[in-house]
């Protein structure tokens, strides 16, 4: 296998505490666990080396390992309460497996479950980006609403006056004035080996990052809406012969 030449880890991570949607990463959507849709992708790209479940939980482990992924080990407690660095978490993964399968890995890819609209073509092209030379990390992005940037976010006050979240946010009522944002969706994070153990990295777009843009429709399930928002759009991608 190997990626031009190249080794590749693929860390699904899915602690067991979830406070908006208990085992949120056990839900079904679409026929299929959240992670028995991350598993799917690894499967379908034959250049990934291993695939392993980074989990704290013995039952979302099981999961996992039904779905095809590797359970080499569980998550230290410390790397899955609500303070703990996803970055962290990944690093442990990347070094334990390592250890485990007794070979090192040049580049490392994190596939969230929650956010299950991903395809493969998804994480090669992050991956590509790496491959070439011109960065160290890559993140895959999605364009932010006019509605939602920071330049129309409003706040309230502790009187329940409201203002512009910025200063500066009354002079864009004009939307095509409003600069592009962008917000990160979960479908793939990718580093290479170096930049993920390097001590000072902590948050992975601080680290000589790619933007990978997606331009359809997404979403990354945090509330128990967002899963039957995952339904509809899995159901209509479908139909249009982008899932199976």
């Amino acid at each position: 296998m190997t990626y031009q030449g190249l080794a590749v880890l693929a860390v699904v991570p899915a602690r067991g505490g979830s406070k908006s949607i208990p085992r949120k990463n056990l839900r079904v959507v679409h026929g299929n666990s959240l992670i028995g849709h991350a598993a799917s992708i690894c499967r379908q790209l034959d250049w990934i080396d291993v695939a392993v479940i980074s989990t704290d939980d013995e039952e979302i482990a099981e999961e996992a390992a039904r779905h095809g992924l590797e359970k080499p080990f569980l998550r230290p407690p410390e790397l899955a309460d609500d303070t703990a660095l996803s970055i962290d978490a990944w690093r442990h993964a990347l070094l334990t497996s390592e250890d485990h399968y007794n070979q090192q890995f040049d580049l490392t890819v994190l596939l969230e479950p929650t956010s299950p609209l991903r395809v493969p073509e998804d994480v090669e092209r992050a991956v590509a980006e790496i491959a070439s030379g011109k960065f160290q990390a890559a993140a895959t992005v999605s364009k932010t609403s006019p509605s939602y940037t920071p330049h129309k976010t409003l706040v309230q006050s502790n009187h329940g006056r409201l203002k512009f979240y910025l200063e500066d946010g009354g002079q864009y009522s004009i939307r095509q004035r409003i600069p592009d944002y962008y917000h990160r969706n979960g479908i793939c994070y990718a580093l290479r080996r170096e930049a993920l153990l390097d001590p000072d990295n902590r948050y992975i777009v601080d680290y000589d990052c790619c933007a990978v843009v997606i331009d359809r429709p997404l979403v990354n399930i945090d509330e128990p809406f967002d899963l039957e928002l995952a339904e509809w759009l899995m159901a209509r991608e479908t139909r249009k012969g982008s899932f199976e």
